[in-house]
């Protein structure tokens, strides 16, 4: 909680039709939910006049920098929590890199919050608990009702005033408001949200999703596979900084990588994890 800004020009503003209203988390997350590791996240809830959108900080400073120095950089959001609303809709638009591609699908995801009558101080601010039940765990929220926004950290929302605080009970995923800012208007993400720069999102179904998934999974290395079918034994792929020679080789990476992938299948919506085959 601590840095956050003082809040009153917002609270003076709030009206404003032109302006964006940035909420700055940091997400504490466990890819392997057996481990008590705890990586780190800057995430961005930005507010505007007709959407809300939320993504991980880094894809705006790649963005910017692209920008301010001509450069043609790319950034790959591993967060899974890339979306956007219409303002007071619970109808996100989901965004996610698969294999090379960029897509997005949608899902309505209403959440029905049970609000205690305990509260807070944090600083200034009042804060008052909420709990619910959303994507296959336990949540507890802390918000206040001075900040008039309806909205939270991914697709958290639906609390008579902004969450500030939000974690799930066995902490696998840690929330906590660090920052705010007013921008004098409407913030673009048509770079990074929208599309990924330069790759637009393509409209799919949670359906397809799914399959883009799992065959991403049974061949995780299908481009260099390809290249080995079409060319002599003498070439040389990198993996991770590995020289791959053959295709016994490769199928040694593509186990190891399929290892990897069930160990960090902790999506922060856990009903909705893949079950891969061993």
């Amino acid at each position: 909680m601590k840095n956050i800004l003082i809040m009153t020009a917002i609270l003076l503003m709030v009206f404003l039709q032109a302006q964006t209203h940035r909420f700055i988390y940091e997400l504490q997350y466990k890819m392997d939910s057996t481990d008590p590791h705890l990586e780190k996240l800057n995430m961005v809830l930005d507010i505007g006049p007709k959407e809300v959108k939320f993504y991980g900080q880094n894809l705006a400073i790649t963005d910017s920098l692209n920008q301010k120095f001509g450069m043609d950089s790319d950034y790959t959001d591993m967060s899974g929590q890339v979306v956007k609303r219409k303002i007071n809709s619970f109808d996100n638009e989901n965004y996610i890199n698969i294999k090379q591609g960029y897509y997005s699908f949608k899902t309505t995801d209403k959440i029905s919050w049970t609000i205690s009558g305990e509260t807070k101080k944090v600083n200034q601010y009042t804060l008052q608990k909420a709990s619910t039940n959303f994507g296959g765990r336990s949540w507890t929220a802390w918000f206040c009702k001075d900040i008039p926004f309806n909205e939270g950290p991914f697709k958290f929302r639906g609390l008579p005033g902004l969450i500030f605080e939000l974690s799930d009970a066995k902490k696998n995923f840690i929330y906590n408001l660090v920052k705010s800012q007013k921008l004098p208007e409407s913030y673009s993400t048509e770079n990074f949200v929208e599309s990924n720069f330069g790759n637009k999102a393509v409209p799919i179904n949670e359906k397809q999703k799914y399959k883009l998934v799992m065959e991403f999974y049974n061949d995780p290395f299908a481009f260099e596979r390809n290249n080995f079918s079409k060319t002599d034994n003498n070439l040389k792929i990198n993996i991770n900084g590995k020289e791959i020679h053959n295709v016994d080789e490769l199928n040694t990476q593509t186990k190891n990588m399929q290892e990897v992938i069930r160990r960090y299948n902790n999506p922060l919506e856990i009903d909705k994890a893949m079950h891969y085959p061993q």
